[in-house]
């Protein structure tokens, strides 16, 4: 069960909220539906390199409230607004409402996000970065930024080879039949030069005991102030690498080559 069913739509309404969040009558229902997946494709599409990593509709009887969740607002606001304006009329001129509302919340730890990971990672294969270290660069950096488990599987042709294969990496723990567990999941793929790769993410962020509001615009914190992400993030990552290279990378290449001198001696 827990490997066939969506994460996120299996714990819809346990301990996550809907994206879409109004009420129709069956006759408009069909309708309000292709409109959502039409603003989510266009605003994808539009915001290529916005960080997106979901986006929330909300309706009121004559008023439409997309709120975007991403990790670089900077480039979605743009220069005094000017581009938060643009897609507002754009977004106007697709449903031909009126009255649309663009909300924008930052996302502070990027790392835990799966649609951003699994963007990361697509963006690294289609600029022919190795494939492996994409994933296993994305696995250290949701680890040490508090994850307690991540697994990435990609499929295709990996590397360019003639044959199509699939490939999973995986760290920690991502118990998907867990209800209570907060698994976050994105599927997306790399468009490369010998065909489209596949990425599926899963990050589980740990258990959830008390309960949650489902409200899809509040943003889980993982138990940390904003102090004390952003002393994460100037500590944590420049610390962590300089360990791996100096200490990690150095010493077990110097140790590794002394032991067998000293077996011939």
């Amino acid at each position: 069960m827990g490997q066939k069913t969506n994460p996120i739509g299996i714990r819809l309404g346990i301990i996550r909220g809907w994206d879409s969040n109004w009420f129709a009558s069956p006759k408009d229902y069909a309708k309000k539906l292709i409109e959502d997946d039409r603003i989510r494709t266009y605003l994808n599409a539009r915001i290529n390199k916005g960080g997106i990593a979901k986006i929330v509709i909300e309706r009121t009887l004559n008023k439409l409230i997309v709120t975007i969740h991403t990790s670089k607002p900077g480039i979605i606001i743009g220069k005094g607004g000017g581009e938060v304006d643009r897609i507002k009329e754009e977004l106007k001129k697709l449903t031909g409402k009126d009255d649309v509302q663009i909300n924008i919340l930052e996302i502070r730890r990027p790392e835990l996000d799966a649609n951003i990971v699994a963007d990361t990672i697509a963006k690294q294969i289609e600029n022919r970065i190795n494939y492996k270290r994409a994933i296993k660069m994305s696995i250290a950096s949701a680890l040490r930024m508090g994850a307690e488990g991540i697994k990435v599987r990609v499929g295709g042709r990996l590397g360019g080879a003639e044959i199509a294969r699939s490939e999973e990496i995986k760290q920690g723990r991502t118990p998907l039949h867990t209800l209570r567990m907060d698994i976050d999941y994105a599927n997306v793929f790399a468009q490369t030069v010998y065909g489209k790769i596949g990425i599926k993410v899963w990050i589980c962020k740990g258990e959830v005991l008390a309960k949650r509001d489902l409200n899809p615009n509040i943003i889980a914190g993982g138990g940390k102030s904003e102090n004390e992400m952003q002393g994460d993030r100037r500590g944590g990552f420049g610390g962590d690498r300089r360990g791996d290279r100096r200490g990690g990378g150095g010493g077990d290449r110097r140790g590794g080559g002394g032991a067998p001198r000293g077996g011939r001696r």
